[in-house]
């Protein structure tokens, strides 16, 4: 005689449901990257800014600007080659719904950062007022803090809302600093090394992790 299937209990149900939602889902490589590598090559060049307000670094106009772009060049380099590697693995679309949510998530925040850069870029050349432009950085946190935020409602993992918290104080710290360039710098480096890198640095041993 045939065994009788098993039934699936409501808890069997929840647990499932559950599972699908809340699920270990890896974290997209390019999300990693980008936290990872602008947290590094961008707070390496607010230490070379730094060096330069203190007058450590007395550098050529055009070393200057040299070594600027090629901050940008390499993250946009390190970027494109996460891309593409997510593209090849899936990235986002698979995986659990928090995880596929929280790339959403982080997604939507980097669209409402172009417009912010357009924004006060215009702004600080129409007024002829380099400090607007440095109250860009201020909202970029302040997005980046309710990011991390939804993450950390998604996951509940205590060290995605200590981020966010601190996305949150630089954000404000920033705004309020923007005509002391000195303590601006120093509170911009700090952050991109904690807020940023450190942040990449995490997703970026969980996907590896969960690829494997």
């Amino acid at each position: 005689m045939p065994a009788k299937p098993r039934l699936n209990s409501p808890e069997d149900d929840l647990a499932f449901m559950r599972a699908i939602v809340e699920g270990g889902g890896r974290p997209p490589m390019t999300l990693a990257i980008c936290y990872l590598a602008g947290g590094l090559l961008y707070g390496l060049q607010c230490l070379f800014h730094v060096g330069q307000v203190i007058g450590l670094i007395r550098w050529p106009d055009l070393a200057n600007l040299a070594f600027v772009v090629g901050i940008t060049v390499a993250f946009l380099g390190v970027l494109t080659w996460a891309i593409l590697r997510d593209r090849k693995d899936g990235g986002a679309n698979r995986g659990p719904l928090a995880t596929r949510v929280t790339s959403a998530a982080f997604s939507a925040t980097g669209m409402a950062n172009a417009a912010v850069v357009i924004v006060f870029a215009v702004g600080a050349m129409r007024d002829q007022d380099f400090a607007i432009w440095l109250y860009y950085a201020a909202i970029v946190f302040a997005l980046q803090a309710a990011a991390w935020y939804v993450a950390w409602v998604l996951k509940k993992k205590g060290w995605m809302l200590a981020v966010s918290l601190g996305g949150w104080v630089t954000a404000v710290a920033l705004g309020l600093l923007v005509r002391q360039p000195v303590a601006y710098l120093g509170v911009c480096t700090v952050a991109l090394f904690l807020l940023f890198a450190l942040p990449g640095w995490a997703l970026f041993r969980d996907a590896r992790a969960k690829a494997a």
